[in-house]
């Protein structure tokens, strides 16, 4: 398979940063280019080595791989009409449920707290940029002035409690009247938690599973969230 077409000083960009790699990835029924990380595990242990002697900052590196929550989130978007929708994808880590999205027709931002994975998924979404934004956005510190979005996704975005009430006002802050937000995970127990937590925070709830070919035993599930009328 040929390398993507992107301009060499979004890969310069990269190169200075972390080590990465082109992942061919089944995304909205195509295979897609995905820009990852070489080693997430190794990242991983280095981010908790530093953590572990006591510096502050470091964060832990989840957006470094692909999760199978995002690969459910992708399937699950086929039963969506996604033409010229604008879309909000919260915690984008290597930016899969997003660009599924964007090739399904949507307008998307794509956002993330930090911004070593917002370099490759620049990279990654290069070939569909006219459909695809990029900035950050951190739960509770940032907001995007002007806009909503009837659709917003995330994929293993609830495993922090501790963040659970900043991801609430930010989907607040962002969803348009009427809108929905669709959160993937697989079957996690702190996931399990949230889920009582949300309900209880003025959602109305609804739970789907999708059932991945890799894994038929492991189903991801879908969190479809929306406000009372």
């Amino acid at each position: 398979m040929p390398v993507p077409d992107v301009p060499s000083e979004l890969t310069r960009r990269a190169d200075q940063r972390l080590k990465w790699k082109w992942q061919p990835t089944p995304i909205a029924g195509h295979t897609w280019d995905l820009a990852v990380a070489t080693d997430p595990d190794a990242m991983l242990i280095e981010a908790c080595e530093r953590q572990d002697a006591g510096e502050e900052g470091v964060i832990d590196p989840f957006w470094a791989t692909t999760w199978r929550a995002a690969s459910g989130l992708d399937r699950f978007l086929d039963r969506y009409r996604l033409e010229g929708q604008r879309v909000l994808e919260l915690g984008c880590g290597t930016g899969h449920a997003g660009i599924s999205a964007a090739l399904r027709g949507a307008n998307v931002t794509l956002t993330d707290g930090v911004e070593d994975p917002l370099h490759l998924v620049r990279m990654s979404s290069h070939a569909i940029r006219d459909r695809c934004e990029i900035q950050r956005l951190r739960f509770g510190v940032d907001r995007i002035d002007g806009v909503t979005f009837p659709l917003i996704l995330g994929s293993d975005v609830t495993y922090l409690r501790e963040l659970w009430p900043q991801l609430d006002q930010c989907v607040r802050d962002h969803l348009s009247p009427g809108g929905e937000v669709l959160l993937s995970d697989p079957h996690r127990i702190i996931a399990n938690e949230f889920r009582d937590w949300i309900q209880n925070h003025d959602w109305v709830y609804e739970e789907h599973s999708v059932v991945l070919e890799d894994d038929p035993d492991h189903p991801i599930r879908i969190m479809r969230l929306q406000r009372p009328q």
